[in-house]
């Protein structure tokens, strides 16, 4: 009885939360523990305020309002153990296009196709098209994507990490 009605309840879009784990490989759930058990500082298996608090202030983050901390654990649907928060980065995740529709269109930009695109062009039109960036949000794109020495930026490494969550290793 019970695989009809987890039958149903996909058939429902409710999804059962056994089901995110096919929704990353192997290695991306790993690394998903290891960034759990880091947040979850006092190993109770559950990501509280005082774990977030904790974890931020052990990376310098000393002054972050309750609100802030509220709003993050808010996020979640309940109490945040390992499935819950692993649901939460596949939901951020989801909204992502696939990695090859990212891919063509930074292709329509890089018509020699060299997989980089000038920082100065990327940069004008992020903050000046449709959705434009905000100038904190062009710092905080080059400190995760810094260009090299001759000024390009890596996009297909970009379009990896916005589809997977991490860089690529070479």
């Amino acid at each position: 009885m019970a695989p009809k009605k987890a039958k149903r309840r996909q058939a429902a879009g409710e999804g059962g939360s056994s089901n995110v784990f096919s929704m990353f490989e192997q290695s991306q759930i790993q690394e998903y523990k290891e960034a759990f058990t880091i947040i979850d500082q006092n190993r109770d298996g559950i990501i509280s305020k005082d774990d977030l608090r904790d974890v931020l202030a052990s990376m310098g983050q000393l002054n972050v309002k309750n609100e802030e901390l509220e709003a993050m654990i808010k996020e979640a649907s309940g109490p945040i153990n390992f499935t819950v928060f692993l649901t939460m980065f596949g939901e951020k995740l989801k909204g992502a296009d696939p990695e090859d529709v990212i891919l063509s269109a930074f292709k329509v930009l890089d018509p020699e196709g060299t997989g980089s695109i000038k920082k100065e062009f990327l940069q004008e039109l992020l903050t000046t098209q449709c959705d434009r960036f905000s100038a904190e949000e062009i710092k905080n794109m080059w400190a995760a994507f810094p260009p090299d020495v001759a000024g390009n930026v890596d996009y297909k490494n970009i379009c990896y990490v916005i589809t997977h969550g991490e860089e690529k290793e070479e």
